[in-house]
């Protein structure tokens, strides 16, 4: 089996992960980043269509209160613009009946990113070195060494691809999908273990859509594309349309649990009909249709997640703890952010955390 030694390993290629490849890679401190998708981003996920890309993950920022991420924002040279709320909205009571009602404008304002929040990885992406980021390279056993800590990659029923060893470790993944997925030599602490499968992983059991088309039929009706349904399989709605281009769009979230979308047959036919009801004729037409069911992915959710967090829980660190085996484990990943879990903003303050320790 192949063997090398690293300064740092980082496990995950979301966008904690990445922007903690970044920051090290600054200072010149030799770095590997092993994702295990064949795609970095993680649950940040923007397919594209036409030069507009389409946000079936994180959708918003708030700049308002997250400094870190218009920071980033600015260092990248993107460009935010606010979230469309002009107008009234649509609900949808249980039996089926849809009515037009006052709009919920958010608290503070939310933003969209041009290009997508899958920007701000490829952004990250373009300042690391080439040969940092490893695809196809799910992580399957960490040992803890005299020296550091070794990493073997592969899968449990496979032979091992390799080994690396390195002097220091950030754990950027979702802490429950760690425990969950991860053989720890040796065993991580009774409290932490648990402390890490309790940790809900944000948006896990969650299915989102967005549908495109070459207008905005809803705005013409006095719409702001906001709307919120009791009966499903659409839940929560928002318009997610380009700043000032088409396409334009509808997106937002599934309401029917995980354990209920079996293998999602019909949910795409089910969702046009249902925009069909709240938006018009037109809104059955889109040009195209995406829909994405995090609980069905193996990299983001475990059996644990089949039940979805609705209301956003109170995230911290693991068991109070940011690192482990005198300093050279870190937790990173937005689950372990002290401040605003479960954001953006979360993610990246984990980050800056994890390479503070390590740098210091």
């Amino acid at each position: 089996m192949h063997t090398e030694k690293i300064d740092t390993i980082i496990i995950g290629g979301g966008l904690s992960g990445i922007y903690a490849a970044f920051l090290l890679a600054e200072k010149q401190k030799s770095v590997v980043l092993l994702e295990a998708r064949s795609r970095v981003g993680g649950r940040i996920l923007s397919p594209e269509h036409q030069g507009f890309f389409a946000d079936l993950g994180p959708s918003w920022y708030w700049p308002m209160i997250n400094p870190k991420v218009n920071a980033l924002v600015k260092t990248l040279g993107l460009k935010g613009y606010p979230q469309f709320e002009t107008g009234l909205a649509r609900f949808q009571a249980r039996d089926g009946h849809a009515e037009t009602i006052a709009g919920y404008p958010m608290e503070p304002p939310g933003w969209r990113l041009n290009g997508g929040m899958i920007s701000l990885i490829k952004g990250l992406c373009c300042k690391i070195p080439e040969n940092v980021i490893r695809l196809n390279h799910p992580v399957c056993e960490i040992h803890r060494q005299d020296n550091g800590i070794g990493v073997v990659v592969g899968r449990h029923d496979h032979k091992p691809q390799c080994l690396l060893n390195a002097s220091s470790l950030i754990l950027a993944l979702p802490p429950r999908l760690a425990a969950g997925s991860i053989l720890f030599t040796p065993d991580l602490s009774y409290d932490l273990t648990q402390a890490m499968l309790k940790t809900s992983t944000w948006m896990a059991g969650h299915a989102k859509f967005f549908a495109l088309y070459d207008k905005a039929d809803w705005r013409k009706m006095g719409l702001s594309g906001q709307g919120f349904s009791l009966c499903g399989p659409l839940g929560e709605i928002h318009d997610g349309s380009s700043e000032t281009s088409v396409p334009t769009g509808l997106t937002g979230f599934i309401s029917i649990p995980a354990l209920r979308r079996k293998n999602g047959d019909g949910m795409e036919q089910a969702i046009i009909t249902q925009l069909s009801r709240l938006y018009g004729h037109g809104a059955g037409h889109p040009m195209n249709l995406y829909y994405q069911d995090w609980a069905k992915e193996e990299f983001t959710a475990t059996e644990y997640d089949q039940r979805a967090v609705h209301n956003h829980p109170e995230y911290e660190p693991p068991g109070g703890k940011t690192s482990i085996w005198d300093d050279t484990f870190h937790f990173a990943g937005t689950e372990t952010a002290d401040h605003l879990g479960g954001y953006l903003e979360g993610a990246l303050s984990s980050a800056e955390r994890a390479v503070s320790a390590i740098v210091s």
